[in-house]
Order: structure tokens, then C-alpha cells, then sequence
């Protein structure tokens, strides 16, 4: 089986989107086919590997995914790979109060697939202390391994001589070490990376972190620290497609679609058909059903509340076609949106909901819903697994259960009312779809 390692770090902020970019990049430059994938609900980071290594990367997720749809995302990214490079997201071990292997933490994609973890320390404020770190990971859970780390921000040479005097101690090899050097970061905003799409100086940046891979970090090693996947052998299954022709809308305010259902989609032979509400356009006539993923429309909200053409077809198309929306396409198939300076912008109104981003205030997790009524994302009863994360707010009411779309609870099973909206033909949500 194709072989594969974890990226991961003690907590967030350490450095594992720069270290695997960097890894995925270098190993990409020696010919290797290098298939990149993501722990967690996470849809920015993909993007980033797919311009690291030239292939799709996929989310796997140990609490959103049931075991079917994680084995079958997990095979989707050995197919055609010389070696799988996973990133983790927070912590190596963080994740919800669940049972041992569906806590949605890093911890439980390696144990499952048997992937060694190359560990990421940031050591900035640390030396021999880091080994203290290090040491605790390796112990904590019993079902992982980790291979060795790699060591990011050091200050010096003594710096770095520091903390590999502690991390000899405790016999953990160290695999390389990043200098520290504010301008490796990517640029950020409210949601976390700005979209792969949007850096312009993307390839250059990756090329100097492959470089800089090249030159602190021992290639070799983490090949051979790498260990061949595991599968449990049970039975696998992908997403299902809304339609069988699909409009996505897909530019800078709408691109927050996870690659397995994109790819799940595919494989069961849907079409997909890509528009740009940004430029006018709106969801082909001969498509039957429309998907509007999430991303950034309180940032374009001017240009959507003018895109006549789009607004007009995409009301047309809803008349006697499903369309759906997921945060911001659930923004957008509302009344208005505020943005952050208090403007408020006319959007397509097909659903009951007035949406601002002015006063910001974050929502964050996973949702569990179950639906109160069929619709394109499944029958009435069905149980569907997502994510939120946003910081605009509905300033409308919350939905009566004639006209909401699910009723959620959080990853514990906390109750959280009713959500989404449904009119007609027409859904949305602030969640964003992961398996259902």
C-alpha cells in the first residue's frame, strides 16, 4: 500500500502548514508523487497542497466522516501516489470528548492508518524544554509513533544546539530545523489563510520553501520514517451527487467546496459545471441542481448585489430546480447582507434570512443535523455531519420548524435549535457538508 506520514504539531500555530508545504514541495521536485490530505475540517489548507504537489488533496476526519466514507476518502488519496503527506490541524490530540478513534483529532488518522508522525515543534520560546514536549507526545497515546521532529523558528545555531542536547536525551531523532523568518508566513485573514488562489506569488513562495526543505531538512530521513497505509479492509464509500448536472458556483467569494465531495460527485459520474457569480454569470439551464459553496461574499458583496444577470438566473433556476447554500451561499440566497462597515447589500432572496458581518463574532464546530424535510441533501429524518465556521450572524429570527432546514445539534449532542432554511426548491445553511 502506498505509503504515508503525518505532519502534526503539540498545538496550533507551530508551523505544520509551512513544514508540509515545504516537505510536499521538495519531495514534488524530486519526482515523487506526492498526494497531500488534511486532518479535520478544513478547506483552505487543500487548496495549498493541491498547488504544492498538482493533485487534489482531500479532508479525512475521524468524527464527521463514518468509517466507510473515511476509508474510501483515504483510498481516493493513495490512487496515483508515490507517498501521502497529511497535515494535522490544532493539536496532535485535540479534538471532541468522544470515544477512542472518532474524536476528530490528527491523532486518530494516524493510528488508523498506521501513518508514523513527523512532530513540528515551535521552539521560540523554548530549548531543552522542547524535549519535555516532544517526550509528552510520544507517550500520551499508545496507538501512534512518532518518527522524529522538526524543529521551526530557531534563533541561532546555539538555539538549535539547545534544544537538540534535550531532544538527545530523550532519543528522538531530529529529522531538520527551520530558521525563524517572518517572511515564510502566508498571508491570513478572518477565516485563516487567504485562498490559495488569491496569493499571487504562490509558486515562488513554495519554491522557496522547498528550498529551504532541501537545506534543513533531511529529505532521506523522512522518506524512510514514512510507513505503508493500512487500510482496515472494510467497506468504502463516497459522497452522493445533489444532480446529476451540477452548477457550482466557483471564484474568489464562493470556493469553500471539500475536495471528496467534488471528487465524490465525479466518480459517481456527475458533471460538474463551474460559474462565476463574480462575473455575472449564473447557473446553466441545463444543469439540474445548483451548489453554492461557502467563502468570502461579505468581501465582493457590493459586486453580488449588482450582478443582475446572476441574481435574475439563479431566481429562474430555483423556480422548479434545487439549489443549496452553505454559508456564505447561504449569505447570499437571503435577503441582505451587511458587511463590515455597515452597508447593507440586496441579495437573491430566496430565503428568509438577513445576514450581517459587521458586528463579528465567531462560530465555531462541528453540527450534526438531522433533516426536517427531504430535499436535495437527502430524505426527511436523514443525518447529516458538517462544520461552521464564520463570524457573520443572522439577524432574523430563528426559523419556525415549517421552514427550517435541520434541526443540529454540536459534536457532543448539545442542542442547537433549528437551522438553515428551506423555501420551495431552495436550502441553506451556515454549515458546511462534510458526509451525510
Amino acid at each position: 500500500m502506498t505509503p504515508g506520514l503525518l505532519v502534526a504539531a503539540p498545538r496550533s500555530s507551530s508551523g505544520k502548514t509551512t513544514v508540509t508545504l515545504a516537505l510536499m514541495r521538495a519531495l514534488r521536485r524530486r519526482g515523487l508523487r506526492v498526494q497531500g490530505a488534511k486532518c479535520g475540517p478544513d478547506y483552505i489548507d487543500p487548496a495549498f497542497h493541491q498547488a504544492a504537489t498538482g493533485a487534489p488533496s482531500v479532508n479525512l476526519d475521524s468524527f464527521a466522516m463514518p468509517d466507510a466514507l473515511l476509508d474510501g476518502v483515504a483510498d481516493l488519496a493513495m490512487t496515483d501516489a508515490d507517498l501521502v503527506v497529511a497535515e494535522g490541524s490544532m493539536g496532535l490530540f485535540d479534538g471532541i470528548v468522544a470515544q477512542e478513534g472518532v474524536t476528530g483529532a490528527n491523532a486518530d488518522i494516524a493510528a488508523r492508518y498506521g501513518w508514523p508522525v513527523i512532530l513540528v515543534l515551535d521552539v521560540s520560546g523554548s530549548a531543552q524544554s522542547a524535549a519535555a514536549v516532544a517526550l509528552g507526545c510520544a507517550a500520551y497515546d499508545p496507538r501512534i509513533r512518532i518518527a522524529g521532529v522538526i524543529l521551526n523558528k530557531v534563533a541561532s545555531a546555539r538555539h538549535r544546539r539547545l534544544v537538540e542536547a534535550g531532544l538527545s536525551r530523550i532519543g528522538m531523532p531530529v529529522l531538520g530545523a527551520l530558521m525563524r523568518d517572518a517572511g515564510l508566513s502566508l498571508p491570513e485573514r478572518h477565516l485563516g489563510l487567504v485562498q490559495a488562489r488569491e496569493t499571487g506569488d504562490l509558486d515562488a513562495r513554495l519554491d522557496r520553501l522547498a528550498d529551504l526543505a532541501e537545506a534543513g531538512i533531511d529529505l532521506d530521513a523522512v522518506l524512510a520514517a514514512a510507513a505503508s497505509t493500512g487500510l482496515p479492509g472494510g467497506p468504502t464509500a463516497l459522497p452522493r451527487p445533489p444532480g446529476q448536472r451540477i452548477a457550482v458556483a466557483s471564484d474568489a467569494a464562493f470556493s469553500f467546496l471539500y475536495p471528496h465531495l467534488e471528487i465524490g460527485w465525479r466518480r459517481a459520474g456527475a458533471e460538474l459545471v463551474a460559474f462565476s457569480p463574480l462575473a455575472d454569470e449564473a447557473p446553466g439551464s441545463d444543469c439540474d441542481a445548483c451548489w453554492l459553496p461557502g467563502g468570502y461574499p461579505e468581501l465582493h458583496a457590493g459586486t453580488l448585489a449588482t450582478a443582475q444577470g446572476f441574481l435574475d438566473g439563479l431566481r429562474a433556476f430555483a423556480k422548479d430546480k434545487p439549489v443549496h447554500g452553505e454559508c456564505g451561499g447561504y449569505m447570499v440566497l437571503g435577503r441582505s447582507l451587511e458587511d463590515a462597515e455597515g452597508v447593507t447589500h440586496p441579495m437573491a432572496g430566496l430565503l428568509p434570512v438577513e445576514t450581517s458581518y459587521r458586528a463579528r463574532r465567531l462560530h465555531l464546530g462541528y453540527r450534526v443535523a438531522t433533516l426536517v424535510a427531504g430535499c436535495v441533501l437527502g430524505e426527511a429524518g436523514a443525518r447529516l455531519v458538517g462544520h461552521e465556521f464564520h463570524y457573520a450572524s443572522e439577524l432574523t429570527d430563528a426559523p419556525a420548524r415549517e421552514i427550517a432546514l435541520a434541526e443540529a445539534t454540536d459534536a457532543e449532542g448539545v442542542p442547537r435549535g433549528l437551522a438553515g432554511h428551506r423555501d420551495g426548491h431552495v436550502t441553506g445553511s451556515f454549515f458546511h457538508l462534510i458526509s451525510g
